[in-house]
């Protein structure tokens, strides 16, 4: 198995793609910690599967993560960032700054402050592999989503950056750009929608173990589109 033995960190472990993501990882050998608010190792019962519920709203939650993971498991090979947030429906000036907020917030800080924390191991250890999911609007922007846009935009920034800055330490950085995924919420919230259009988790989990697997080290700094069948 491509994974196995290697300590993976996933945020937003059990979400509708976290799920999906989860399993796969497990399935190639990893050792997971996953991450979520509400989330408990029953969720996934498999012996390599520990669940850490925390929130990562400010760097010192981040850091106490990150900390536990490495203590118990001596290295974090790879992070993978689910976490995120969705708002819409407003012109920019309808837009108000609780919303925006709340978008710098769940896509963006989250990010920032899991990296803080996660970085210096993998430093240490001489490798390391960090994979973010985006959206294809962070760089197709689209009206009455400008805050969820403008928020996924800055995590492309920051990601490449890592990757830029993580280069001489064997990190790689990447970010991920799925359209609309097939997810329950997404299908409770677009009744009247053509589901078979859009992307699957289990694509996408497909190629985040690609991304995170010693075959992909070179591959640093790209913004990955995966939009299923509406490109």
């Amino acid at each position: 198995m491509t994974h196995e033995g290697r300590v993976v960190l996933i945020t937003g472990a059990n979400g509708g793609l976290g799920s999906a993501v989860t399993r796969a990882f497990l399935d190639a050998g990893a050792r997971v910690f996953g991450v979520s608010r509400g989330i408990s190792n029953e969720d996934f019962a498999r012996p390599m599967f520990r669940a850490i519920a925390a929130e990562i709203k400010t760097f010192d939650q981040a850091s106490e993560v990150a900390g536990r993971v490495a203590a118990e498991a001596g290295r974090i090979d790879s992070l993978v960032h689910l976490v995120g947030g969705f708002a819409g429906g407003q012109t920019v000036e309808a837009t108000d700054d609780s919303v925006l907020d709340r978008m710098l917030d769940l896509n963006l800080r989250a990010a920032f402050h899991l990296l803080r924390a996660v970085l210096p191991q993998m430093r240490a250890q001489g490798a390391g592999s960090i994979v973010a999911i985006g959206s294809r609007t962070a760089v197709e922007p689209q009206p009455m989503l400008a805050a969820y846009s403008a928020s996924k935009a800055a995590l492309v920034s920051l990601i490449r950056t890592v990757a830029l800055e993580g280069k001489a330490d064997g990190i790689s950085a990447n970010v991920v750009l799925p359209g609309t995924m097939d997810t329950p919420a997404n299908r409770v919230s677009s009744p009247g929608a053509d589901s078979s259009r859009w992307v699957r988790p289990e694509q996408v989990a497909s190629l985040l173990l690609h991304l995170t697997s010693p075959g992909a080290s070179q591959v640093s700094g790209a913004v990955i589109p995966i939009y299923g069948g509406d490109l």
